[in-house]
């Protein structure tokens, strides 16, 4: 992240094939709680749905068969429904680009294209095709920009009275056009290397371009990182030649002096050697071509980062007191020192943040490619819709298997069996509850791959957010179900492992 500018957001998986695993089963419809035998013990592993010798202790092949039907049923968990418009929860990077994948057509088990995303904000165009958004920090912002440079008006202008407020907020729409210019720069640069960009946001500190894809290259992401200091840079010159003519201590003068000093300081800033800078991305490049190794380019750029979040929070109250940066030391007193210690604090705090969360993105991107479809599937037992509910749960438990998948007359899949839907039926109704009762459709999007690992898995699951998915071989065959509680458990696992 950068205070004018940005791009991008990555993420990563687990060091070992994750195995799934089963949650706390929901309570009955009734209100009572499932039989504790028929019911999962949270986080207990469960086994590799193709490994047979080793069925989970928690399901149904361990259970005992309870009096009012044949068997009880397989385990299953409460499903953790994603929010709308998502799929399991995926951390993003900030200046680098995340590998977010682009998927590869909706061919039999190929993740699909991804659908439109809500937005941050109020949406404000589409250049090049990608939205922009402005946050609803922004107008706070611009409130605070406007009360701001419109008391350096009054010292200047004092002529205005209050129509410096107007000539200070057109300052602060002018300020956050030139912002989008260099979030644009990143944009471009993306859309030349072929890597997605989900939106431009522009918010609190300055602008975000959330580039869906890391750069394939070092030289690629020393590219991407320069052009928007580059632009920034570009514009301070062209808004000086554009002083040039004019006469000063005037309306005109007093925006366009502004305007160049805002952009020449929103360059200097980001070119600071730090991550989550746009200079801390081109360090990150440099390390990364010299050593080959993209990951010690981070590390080396975040930790710089974190070094300056701390020279931000105190030299910068140091600089405004000594008088180095324009005022008169006697006058930084009182509200003023406040201020200036409030603005260090928040600027450190972003970037030890992002520096941070560039470090543990990082580490992700090494484990993604062990988060696997094969390895979180659980086996699956298909049946027809008219076949009861207890059937259906006697015969996954005679073979060891942990989800139901309603087939036609054919053998095609059509729809799941809900797990939510199995534990919300008590015991003694199931003999008479048909499993197509309790089934959600299958569509387009909750057809996975078995092949499908890292990047490629989370782009399926948050393309088409669902709480369990059908996982099939290339020639079509049904291997079995996935959860999405199982991957945002494997994920949250690869989070948390050393990288």
């Amino acid at each position: 992240m950068d205070v004018s500018g940005g791009s991008g957001q990555p993420r990563s998986g687990n060091d070992e094939p994750a195995r799934p695993q089963s949650g706390p089963t929901a309570p009955a419809a009734d209100g009572t709680q499932p039989d504790p035998a028929a019911a999962a013990t949270p986080g207990t592993p469960g086994p590799h749905p193709r490994d047979p010798q080793n069925p989970a202790p928690d399901g149904p092949a361990a259970q005992p068969p309870a009096p009012e039907a044949p068997a009880p049923e397989p385990p299953v968990h409460e499903p953790e429904t994603p929010e709308p418009g998502r799929g399991p929860h995926v951390p993003a990077h900030h200046a680098a680009g995340g590998p977010h994948g682009t998927g590869r057509g909706r061919g039999p088990g190929r993740p699909p294209q991804r659908k439109p995303e809500p937005g941050g904000g109020l949406l404000m165009g589409r250049p090049f095709g990608v939205p922009v958004y402005v946050a609803p920090s922004w107008f706070l912002v611009a409130a605070l920009i406007t009360w701001v440079f419109g008391g350096q008006l009054d010292r200047v202008l004092p002529e205005l009275g209050a129509a410096r407020y107007l000539v200070s907020l057109f300052f602060a729409v002018a300020f956050y056009a030139s912002v989008l210019v260099h979030e644009l720069a990143h944009t471009v640069a993306a859309l030349r290397f072929k890597l997605p960009v989900r939106r431009i946001q522009l918010q609190f500190f300055g602008g975000v371009s959330e580039i869906e894809k890391e750069a394939e290259t070092p030289g690629r992401e020393f590219v991407l990182a320069f052009v928007g200091p580059l632009l920034s840079l570009v514009l301070s010159g062209v808004f000086y030649l554009a002083l040039l003519p004019v006469e000063p201590g005037t309306v005109p003068g007093v925006l366009l002096a502004g305007l160049m000093i805002s952009n020449l300081i929103v360059a200097a800033f980001n070119l600071l050697p730090g991550l989550p800078l746009d200079g801390g991305r081109m360090l990150r490049a440099v390390v990364w071509k010299i050593t080959g190794k993209p990951m010690h380019g981070t590390v080396a750029a975040a930790w710089v980062g974190r070094a300056l979040a701390v020279s931000v929070l105190i030299g910068l109250p140091l600089l405004t007191q000594s008088g180095a940066l324009g005022s008169d030391a006697v006058d930084n007193v009182g509200m003023d020192t406040v201020m200036d210690a409030l603005l260090a604090a928040i600027l450190a705090a972003i970037i030890w943040t992002g520096a941070g969360n560039s470090l543990r993105m990082a580490r992700l991107r090494e484990h993604l490619p062990e988060l696997r479809a094969r390895a979180l599937t659980r086996r699956a037992v298909p049946v027809p819709a008219d076949t009861p509910l207890s059937e259906a749960l006697r015969r996954a438990n005679a073979s060891g298997a942990r989800a139901l998948v309603v087939v036609d007359s054919e053998g095609g899949p059509v729809s799941l069996v809900r797990e939510a839907a199995i534990v919300g039926v008590p015991e003694h109704r199931r003999p008479w509850v048909p499993v197509s009762t309790l089934a959600q459709d299958l569509t387009d999007g909750m057809r996975v791959s078995a092949e499908l690992s890292g990047e490629e898995l989370l782009d399926a699951l948050r393309a088409n957010p669902a709480s369990e998915y059908l996982v099939v071989e290339e020639t079509g065959a049904i291997y079995g179900v996935l959860s999405a509680a199982d991957v945002e458990r494997a994920f949250v696992k690869a989070m948390a492992r050393p990288s």
